[in-house]
């Protein structure tokens, strides 16, 4: 009996992953599918390195999406650069420095920031963070790359804070009372031993962190002016292709060259997400390897 229910419990698990992989696969099969009709009309070239996105364009359409794929990388690299040094340094305190009853106030806040609607932080972003940018940098209006970054670094966070700390505080007491041994203060044990060891698996939160930024949607397309020209810096406005495809794919006629090539940019959003999240698993796998 014991044996079935073993049985029975590993083919419901092994069913459920299963699951996963077919919804995985059948959505990039989608992607593949629907895409492949707008490469009989434009080039891969043209696609992926083509500076003007114009597809409703009088004369002539384009359909070169390179503005995008770098408003969509400052974007992201904007965020990383505001939440990876933030995200850190919070783990670092929470898994070495805070008190008990200081974790039992910050984590569920943690926890209530990582549940807070992508909407609703745009709508920050447009009503707070906007104008604020506005003024300090003079400009008309305050929804340009730098309102997206800061808006995603704070989405980033719960999932750079969470993990970092799960590896932080894996490491091994005895590296601590190693290094205090040795005359080493607290600081720098966290700083010249902890989190070097634990390296590995903060790279791995940060690379989760940024494929959260890379694939989030509502805020960016609330924030960030979604302007789709060649961006120039971080105080101009930008259009990522999370929001280029949520803003025309509910509009563009169906069996299109348009349509299509709006699911071709969704495949190419897809293999970035998947490259990153692969690359993080795999760090991560090898860091619970090492320990």
């Amino acid at each position: 009996m014991n044996r079935f229910k073993e049985k029975l419990y590993k083919t419901f698990f092994l069913g459920n992953a299963f699951i996963v992989v077919l919804i995985l696969a059948g959505i990039f099969i989608l992607l593949i599918k629907n895409s492949l009709p707008a490469f009989s009309k434009i080039s891969v070239g043209e696609f992926l390195l083509g500076p003007v996105w114009n597809p409703g364009g009088y004369d002539e359409s384009s359909f070169g999406i390179l503005p995008i794929i770098i408003s969509t990388l400052m974007v992201t690299i904007g965020a990383m650069l505001f939440s990876v040094p933030l995200g850190i340094l919070t783990a670092a305190y929470i898994a070495e420095v805070a008190s008990p009853r200081e974790k039992e106030i910050i984590k569920p806040v943690i926890e209530v920031l990582a549940g807070i609607p992508s909407v609703v932080v745009g709508f920050f972003g447009i009503v707070v963070l906007g104008p604020w940018i506005a003024q300090i940098f003079n400009l008309s209006n305050g929804l340009n790359a730098i309102n997206g970054s800061i808006l995603l670094g704070i989405m980033s966070l719960p999932t750079i804070i969470s993990l970092a700390e799960d590896a932080i505080t894996a490491v091994p007491d005895d590296y601590r009372q190693a290094s205090l041994a040795l005359g080493a203060g607290k600081w720098t044990t966290l700083v010249r031993v902890v989190i070097p060891a634990a390296l590995s698996g903060i790279t791995a939160a940060v690379m989760l962190g940024m494929g959260r930024a890379i694939g989030e949607t509502m805020t960016v397309l609330m924030a960030t002016g979604n302007a789709p020209a060649m961006p120039k810096s971080f105080l101009g406005s930008v259009r990522t292709m999370t929001a280029t495809v949520a803003i025309e794919l509910g509009e563009v006629p169906f069996n299109t060259t348009h349509f299509y090539v709006l699911f071709a940019v969704g495949l190419v959003l897809f293999i970035m997400t998947f490259l990153v999240n692969l690359a993080s698993d795999i760090i991560l796998q090898r860091y619970q390897e090492v320990e």
